[in-house]
């Protein structure tokens, strides 16, 4: 059968038709596959690395794994080229080097036109983060440009009738709170409460959610003696009874989350959805790093992947399943500071797993890349 469809005439085709296929191509050739699990959650695509694949590639492991939602750190225009016609919803980052033009109604309107009108409706852009972690840097400016920026592109998308497709948000630390514990209790650091009380009222009026970065991790790592690697790992734990709510709690994640909801409410706002734009746990680490191991990671990923599964909701929220994006597709060389940083990832760049979690993806090499679309030719659209 292969023999006869080698022998066939070659013509290219697109990377939709290639995703419309790849049902087929998995009952062709099954044993170049592992098992593929399906599941709806999201993904940081990261790519401060020298040897990650093309993205033409990328589309092919995402798709084996039936991951629909990408979170990138910019707009590269050859990842959401590759992502046309398939279900991958996108979250575009604009950079906080972008934030002192982005004020300017003209070069945000110069941005969108280039970054993000070429590539819509076929490329499912959905969500723009209008820089990252903002709030807890030492640039005092950027501060007081975040939300004016994140107007101005807000504006943009409304003039082309883009803003209800489109929603318009920042990613913030989780260093933003003051207090976070119990959930309850949960509290902004009152320096930066004039700046995150302007952005909520910003958040209500467009519609978009407030997005955090939580990671267990650095609690565990700055603090191993009195925090449980269980209770941050999903791990069988006694938990901890918020003494206001009465509630319930088996790990910090969710009483992060929780934590994050008690300050936006506190701050008068209780219609506002918080969804978590990172998390994750490092497979490796510096000595200092405690927790960072290869043990530890799929303990965490593979708990909050069955917790996704199940469409948990937090203790306060039981009804309003996890919104979260995991950090990170791949492991990422190029990125600098402790050892850690370079080590979320949930597959080496060859596509091979990092560690086990089930997620047993596909990523073809360039050779099986080319010829796939010459098997593809020759499959009759009777035959589907």
């Amino acid at each position: 059968m292969l023999e006869g469809l080698c022998c066939s005439k070659v013509f290219s085709r697109n990377i939709a038709m290639a995703t419309f296929f790849r049902p087929l191509l998995l009952l062709i050739l099954p044993e170049f596959l592992g098992s593929v699990l399906g599941i709806g959650l999201g993904i940081n695509y990261g790519q401060i690395a020298n040897n990650l694949p093309a993205p033409s590639r990328v589309t092919f492991l995402l798709g084996s794994l039936n991951i629909t939602r990408v979170k990138l750190y910019d707009a590269d225009p050859n990842v959401l080229s590759a992502f046309a016609n398939t279900d991958v919803e996108f979250i575009i980052g604009m950079g906080n080097e972008y934030l002192r033009t982005m004020t300017d109604p003209v070069q945000a309107h110069a941005w969108i036109q280039q970054r993000v009108k070429p590539y819509i409706p076929e490329t499912k852009i959905k969500c723009i983060t209008v820089g990252n972690e903002v709030l807890t840097g030492n640039d005092t400016e950027l501060m007081s440009l975040l939300l004016p920026a994140m107007q101005t592109v807000h504006g943009v998308l409304e003039n082309l009738s883009l803003s209800h497709e489109i929603d318009v948000t920042t990613a913030h630390s989780f260093g933003i709170l003051e207090s976070s514990s119990p959930p309850s209790a949960g509290a902004f650091r009152e320096d930066l409460t004039g700046y995150l009380k302007n952005i909520l009222d910003f958040h209500v009026l467009s519609g978009s959610p407030f997005l955090i970065n939580a990671y267990p991790f650095f609690a565990y790592k700055d603090n191993p003696e009195e925090i449980s690697l269980n209770y941050t790992l999903f791990q069988p734990n006694n938990g901890m009874i918020d003494p206001t709510t009465n509630l319930h709690y088996d790990n910090m994640l969710y009483t992060q989350i929780d934590a994050v909801y008690s300050a936006v409410e506190a701050l008068g706002h209780t219609d506002i959805q918080v969804k978590v734009s990172e998390t994750g746990w490092p497979s490796k680490g510096d000595a200092n790093e405690a927790g960072a191991t290869l043990e530890n990671a799929p303990l965490y990923i593979g708990s909050l992947i069955k917790r996704i599964q199940q469409n948990q909701g937090t203790p306060a929220r039981p009804s309003q399943p996890l919104d979260i994006y995991i950090f990170a597709l791949f492991n990422e060389d190029l990125k600098p500071g402790p050892l850690s940083e370079r080590n979320y990832g949930l597959f080496y760049p060859n596509g091979s797993p990092v560690y086990n979690v089930g997620l047993q993806g596909y990523l073809p090499n360039m050779d099986y890349y080319k010829f796939s679309f010459i098997l593809l030719v020759h499959v009759p659209y009777s035959s589907l």
